[in-house]
């Protein structure tokens, strides 16, 4: 839904008032430094209890799958036919991010033009991928997914759900916080004949992945970006695109600028312009769509889709209603992409 010109002149209102007080240097570089031990004591409270499962990750972003006839028959219908069926209603079955620390229920207006512009597994240079000089974890696999920053994975396991039907896929995913990797391998649904879940940094150019560059057909960056400082952004869209393989995508959604979550912040959590600390130490940033074009095209990716989904949400119990406000783009890596591929036009402004 569109929001009036005076509903959006009071959050803006809302964002300079509760950014008037910043958050002093001395504590900032605290929870820079100590970012992945707030996670930590994050997941060893709430476990794996505090957000749902992404069920509707399907729906938005069927690239997850590989699509060719042999992956229809092993799912009893063609993908396809169940991505049309659902994508009217894909944004109103969507269950929310929390709008943390509070439980609501909503509904959405707002729809989206998909653009169904996959990886396929047609040609036979695709399913093999690069050379392979070792085996490494899923290096059998034709398909591979990597989820960054899985949490206690609420999308690892709808994922894993699905794939057990595609034997030749692999899912990798890694977060930071080590008790959240611990919470995922003590599930019982986690498979590792077809599942890596890894500590790693992001932010850590040094630390390597457990798999070589341009293998990967996905990486998921879902609710994730939004908690990394705004200067190390561009380095770690920079460092997955590499990760990809030629027409590989990238799948993206967090929290959009004037989010009721953003508009919560109390005078004091703001650390820098749209990036603020919760209370628990935690950290969100919130996008412009074309912060989010910016960033992903310099990295070198073709941008498929871009959308703010706004939406109005009314919790019942309490009688109160809050503007949602989320991002979401897929971004594809070149068929010839190159070192140069990232050297792109910034001419046009971007809002």
């Amino acid at each position: 839904m569109q929001w009036s010109k005076e509903e959006e002149a009071a959050a803006r209102k809302k964002v300079e008032e509760n950014s008037a007080v910043r958050v002093i240097q001395e504590e900032q570089v605290k929870y820079e430094s100590e970012a992945s031990k707030y996670w930590d004591t994050f997941y060893k409270i709430h476990k794996s209890k505090f957000f749902k499962n992404r069920n509707w990750l399907l729906r938005e972003f069927p690239e997850i799958l590989p699509v060719d006839k042999e992956t229809e028959e092993k799912m009893g219908e063609p993908l396809w036919d169940l991505v049309e069926t659902d994508a009217a209603n894909c944004f109103s079955k969507m269950p929310e991010e929390k709008n943390y620390y509070e439980k609501s229920s909503g509904s959405s207006d707002d729809q989206s033009k998909r653009e169904f512009d996959r990886p396929s597994l047609d040609s036979e240079e695709d399913r093999k991928g690069p050379p392979k000089t070792e085996l490494f974890p899923g290096s059998d696999a034709t398909f591979r997914i990597l989820e960054v920053g899985c949490g206690a994975g609420n999308s690892v396991f709808p994922i894993l759900n699905t794939l057990q039907n595609i034997p030749e896929s692999f899912l990798y995913c890694c977060d930071f916080a080590s008790g959240a990797v611990e919470l995922i391998k003590s599930q019982s649904s986690y498979r590792a004949a077809q599942c890596s879940a890894f500590v790693h940094d992001v932010c850590d150019d040094s630390s390597p992945y457990p798999f070589p560059d341009g293998i990967l057909d996905v990486v998921l960056l879902v609710f994730v970006l939004s908690s990394i400082h705004p200067d190390r952004m561009q380095g770690v869209v920079n460092r997955l695109s590499k990760l990809l393989k030629p027409g590989g995508m990238l799948l993206f959604r967090d929290y959009g600028r004037y989010d009721n979550t953003q508009l919560r912040f109390k005078k004091g959590h703001c650390l820098s312009e749209n990036f603020y600390v919760r209370g628990d130490g935690t950290r969100a940033y919130f996008f412009t769509k074309g912060e989010v074009h910016r960033m992903f095209c310099k990295a070198g990716l073709d941008e498929k889709q871009n959308l703010v989904d706004r939406r109005l949400q009314v919790n019942r119990k309490k009688q109160v209603k809050m503007h949602r406000v989320w991002v979401q783009g897929k971004f594809q890596k070149p068929s010839h992409w190159t070192q140069n591929s990232s050297k792109l036009l910034f001419s046009t402004p971007f809002s």
